[in-house]
């Protein structure tokens, strides 16, 4: 039955559920900062403690403890000790198990027929489940040797007992067993227990555990030769003995070799070679796991080993990023130095038919801006080359229209539109032009008088369909300006020469562009398939066969995004739009031809610079922050030092070949610490938006009308297409 209510229902609350966009992002993060710090754990990055205490006053210990065998018994609180008898010999081996020298130390054992006793380290055991199996499957003895080697004496309760548990869990996880043999780290004889370690030994007892400590020391971790660890390891007169060896912790090839002679020399003595229960007649120190504790060791290891292949891989992506990053600013600095000095020449010409004189449509695309749109406007009216400027408003509900209208500016005019879109308006404005040249420009933009001359001579050249112009910020006095300042010059521009020379130009700015109209229509126009038509549009000259290429003086101040927010909006689209244009075009890549080599090279690059290594990039933070916290400090930050000098060195080249004062590279270090981050993480929800097959709509910044004449930096030197007197401020 329907419900109702005469009083109405009662209003539901909606709840606000974080979009998959943001939550995959925020999870992606965890999941990888939880791998990483497992990893740490496990490599004693973490949690590690590698005090050593020297010795202390040994009168609280007992006497038949300093003077008994090297197994202490302390289970029923009373400590007594056990010795090997005469003719056996207890092999043991510490801090393993090593990847590389513990299957040559079990090689060796097998060979023998002998048996040994190995104190694993639970992180190694974790790192390495496999050598831990084998080590119960040929019939050795597993004891626990901690989980991250720490001196217990200085250690809490809490903390031993962490340490045993872990080192069971792993055991556990490795094996499926448990063991009641145990060995303190920097252990040595009994009688050097003294007042520190005793205390530690008698709780151990209390838990259940027997301490085996040695009584016959190869001290073969100092590498003293094999003849050496083989006369330290051999017992006098036939005596039973606990050898200490170590199967990890360095370079351990003196000591399987010394293993080889030993064992068959000390069998022909009459030496047996038995663990340690065996050689004392006592049961086993291994007991089986099951249920809930065999779940969690194995749930442990295989978390161990997930983190271990992902951070491997991340190691070798970081590796990656660094070649790529490192590549990209050597390519950047070499060919945009050729650029620079392929069209500084004082005899260069774009082609044949230059200098091109001839009239220009240019075409504003308007939406909601009125506070820019004057400004826009008159800075055209002030080109030194002939223009007819269309404004298409598109469907603006500020009066954007009439306030160009209002001007009453010649060869100005307005064309309206219902709101279509950019691309929309674009093309109306493309029907509407009288010339074959075509600028287009964005409504909160302004051009140096000589920025329309600039941007067309390249269509000397009959092959060039298409010309990028150099797109600044214009407000730049924020920091957030500052930072997109340097991202202007130095990520966009100088790419833009090193991509001109490579005949791969990816992007033509919507702030500031040309075109012939014949390879517009041959391309069927503005598409609105894509956030990113400017990028689309140039993918397409370049299939068409056409070149595009980058005007260094067609210089065009455009208002960047002055909060967070609206910052984070803009590249959301870019970012999101050229992943579109990417896959729009991506037949590119097997396609033949003159129109081929965007294919072969452009995309390529572009996939790689624009979308694969920034999203890769986190990496060298990420890493970063591990380092600062866990790792080797002083050569983190030294390492990071070096990457921010290298881009500094770029950024300044980048200065220098755009004319720009090198005063606003003072931001730079900070931009790297802030700046870059909120770009990787626009980037990744981009590919997580693509992914999950989000839509996403286009969204319209808010303008504020700052941007309106050239900052004085602008009133550079002459060129040598135009005379002093033509760069003037735009006024």
């Amino acid at each position: 039955m329907a419900r109702s209510s005469r009083h109405g229902a009662a209003p539901r609350v909606r709840r606000r559920r974080l979009p998959l966009r943001y939550l995959l992002p925020v999870l992606v993060l965890t999941a990888l900062m939880a791998m990483l710090m497992l990893r740490g754990y496990v490599h004693s990055e973490i949690l590690a403690d590698h005090r050593v205490r020297p010795p202390a006053a040994t009168d609280q210990v007992p006497q038949e403890v300093l003077e008994g065998g090297p197994v202490i018994d302390t289970r029923d609180g009373t400590p007594s000790t056990l010795s090997v008898p005469d003719g056996r010999l207890v092999l043991t081996f510490d801090d393993g198990p090593d990847p590389t020298w513990t299957p040559k130390v079990l090689d060796v054992l097998k060979k023998h027929d002998a048996h040994a006793v190995f104190f694993i380290t639970g992180a190694m055991a974790s790192r390495h489940p496999d050598l831990v199996q084998r080590m119960v499957d040929e019939g050795h003895e597993i004891g626990l040797h901690t989980f991250n080697h720490p001196d217990l004496s200085y250690q809490s309760q809490a903390r031993i007992d962490w340490e045993l548990s872990q080192n069971q869990l792993a055991l556990a996880g490795a094996a499926g067993i448990r063991t009641s043999l145990f060995r303190p780290p920097y252990s040595s004889f009994s009688d050097a227990m003294d007042n520190k370690s005793w205390p530690v030994t008698e709780y151990i007892g209390s838990l259940g555990y027997l301490t085996v400590v040695n009584n016959t020391d190869s001290e073969d971790w100092k590498r003293p030769g094999v003849g050496e660890i083989i006369r330290r390891a051999t017992p006098e007169n036939g005596e039973g003995a606990i050898v200490l060896m170590h199967d990890s912790g360095g370079d351990r090839s003196q000591t399987v070799a010394a293993l080889d002679r030993f064992l068959p020399d000390l069998a022909d003595q009459g030496y047996e070679f038995d663990n340690l229960t065996e050689a004392l007649g006592a049961p086993s120190a291994h007991t089986k796991v099951a249920g809930l504790e065999a779940v969690k060791g194995k749930a442990w290891v295989v978390l161990v080993q997930a983190s271990m292949r992902v951070t491997d891989v991340l190691t070798v992506g970081l590796a990656v990023i660094g070649v790529l990053v490192f590549a990209r600013f050597g390519l950047m600095l070499v060919l945009s130095g050729i650029h620079a000095r392929r069209v500084r020449k004082k005899n260069f010409r774009w082609g044949p038919r230059g200098p091109v004189t001839e009239p220009v449509s240019v075409l504003v695309p308007a939406y909601n801006e009125a506070k820019c749109i004057e400004n826009t406007v008159r800075s055209l009216m002030a080109s030194d080359h002939p223009v007819e400027v269309i404004v298409i408003d598109d469907g603006s509900t500020d009066g954007t229209a009439r306030i160009v209208e209002n001007l009453r500016l010649p060869n100005v005019r307005v064309v309206r539109q219902l709101n279509a879109g950019k691309p929309a308006a674009l093309n109306r404005g493309v029907a509407n032009a009288r010339y074959d040249l075509i600028v287009m420009m964005d409504g909160d933009t302004v051009f140096e008088p000589s920025t329309v001359r600039e941007l067309v001579q390249p269509f000397a050249d009959p092959s060039v369909g298409a010309v990028a112009g150099n797109a600044k910020v214009g407000n730049k006095d924020s920091l957030i300006g500052a930072w997109q300042h340097i991202e202007y010059v130095m990520g966009f521009n100088l790419d833009r020469r090193m991509y001109d020379v490579l005949r791969c130009m990816p992007t033509i700015p919507g702030a500031v562009g040309a075109f012939r109209r014949s390879a517009l229509q041959r391309v069927g126009g503005m598409s609105d398939d894509t956030l990113a038509e400017d990028t689309d549009i140039t993918m397409a000259m370049h299939r068409d066969g056409w070149r595009v290429v980058y005007a260094e003086n067609a210089r065009a101040w455009t208002e960047a995004p002055e909060t967070v927010q609206q910052l984070w909006s803009q590249r959301y689209r870019w970012s999101y739009g050229t992943m579109q244009a990417i896959w729009k075009h991506r037949k590119a890549l097997v396609e033949k031809g003159p129109s081929g080599r965007f294919g072969r090279v452009g995309l390529p690059f572009v996939s790689l610079f624009m979308v694969v290594a920034p999203l890769l990039a986190p990496l060298i933070d990420v890493f970063l922050v591990y380092g600062l916290i866990f790792g080797p400090t002083g050569k983190t930050i030294g390492a990071w030092l070096g990457v921010l000098a290298v881009q500094a060195v770029c950024a300044a080249y980048a200065f220098r070949l755009d004319r720009e004062r090198m005063t606003h590279l003072i931001s730079l270090p900070l931009q790297q610490v802030l700046y870059r981050q909120l770009m990787y993480v626009v980037l990744l929800q981009s590919w997580i938006t693509a992914l999950t097959g989000g839509r996403l709509r286009w969204q319209k910044l808010r303008r504020t009308g700052v941007v309106g004449a050239p900052p004085p930096e602008a009133s550079m030197p002459a060129q040598r297409t135009q005379s002093a007197g033509e760069r003037r401020p735009v006024g």
